[in-house]
């Protein structure tokens, strides 16, 4: 008998995993795809090569941007701060509870996802607003009016933001192992010891991607912001406000305006990404 045998692997080869055959390249499908990316790509690349570049820096400290940019900024990190506030306990009651009809509240939590966000501006007007259903009992019991200000501004983002929180969050709390929180009630420790001490070290990395993904949305949210909250600058005009009125009256500020935003959002993804490096 031989002492190796054609077609088995010795031991050195045995904790290898096979690499896999490249083969030819499927250029039916490279060639869309190519296609695709050009698609994307080019619209900004003409960002880039029509921008003013000689007058780029006295167009960002514009008073006007550097306003606009300071309240989309602020608002977005308040509608993040809210969302974690709700979305984070909304997620876990998905996730982690059995009740009647939690197919239809995640239904319902969804819907901000896909209805164009000057329906949710519409909405939270008719319910929010002086003579709506919940804002004429706030101005007539306390004096509280939230259309037009910047608390209409950070009520808008979190409307539309706050879905890509909770959904992030209950991926997250579903894909992770109950075990230790198990092990940790065995042991003595109450639910709120469990959930602070156990559960939310093991989904902080869904937590924090759920956060980023908030608050890039809220950053750049323009439908429901312009229809709830207005276009006043200095109050109510938030970046995306500014790029389209800047649109109509000064094409290459708006262009400048967009590739701040551009640029904010790349940083964002690419820390999100980095988090979910790190998480895997």
């Amino acid at each position: 008998m031989s002492a190796a045998t054609p077609g088995r692997s010795g031991p050195a080869s045995r904790g290898r995993a096979p690499r896999p055959k490249s083969g030819r390249v499927p250029w039916i499908l490279v060639v869309p795809a190519v296609a695709g990316v050009l698609f994307l790509v080019l619209p900004f690349a003409g960002m880039l090569v029509r921008a003013p570049w000689p007058t780029m820096g006295a167009r960002v400290t514009d008073p006007t941007v550097l306003a606009a940019l300071w309240l989309s900024l602020s608002t977005a990190t308040v509608a993040t701060v809210v969302s974690l506030l709700l979305g984070v306990p909304l997620a876990w009651l998905l996730a982690r509870t059995e009740f009647p009809g939690r197919r239809f509240v995640r239904a319902l939590v969804t819907v901000p996802l896909v209805i164009p966000p000057v329906v949710g501006g519409v909405a939270l007007l008719l319910v929010l607003g002086r003579n709506g259903l919940v804002g004429r009992y706030l101005d007539a019991w306390f004096g509280l009016t939230l259309p037009f200000t910047p608390a209409a501004v950070v009520i808008a983002q979190v409307f539309v933001a706050m879905p890509f929180l909770v959904i992030s969050v209950e991926g997250a709390l579903r894909g992770a192992d109950r075990r230790y929180e198990e092990a940790a009630a065995t042991l003595g420790a109450d639910r709120v010891t469990v959930f602070t001490r156990v559960t939310l070290p093991m989904v902080l990395p869904g937590i924090g991607a759920g956060a980023v993904l908030c608050w890039a949305r809220a950053l750049g949210e323009f439908g429901a912001t312009i229809t709830f909250a207005g276009n006043f600058p200095g109050a109510t005009q938030t970046m995306p406000l500014a790029v389209y009125m800047a649109m109509q009256r000064d094409p290459e500020a708006a262009i400048v305006l967009s590739l701040v935003l551009l640029l904010v959002s790349l940083v964002v993804l690419a820390t999100l990404r980095e988090r979910w490096v790190n998480a895997s």
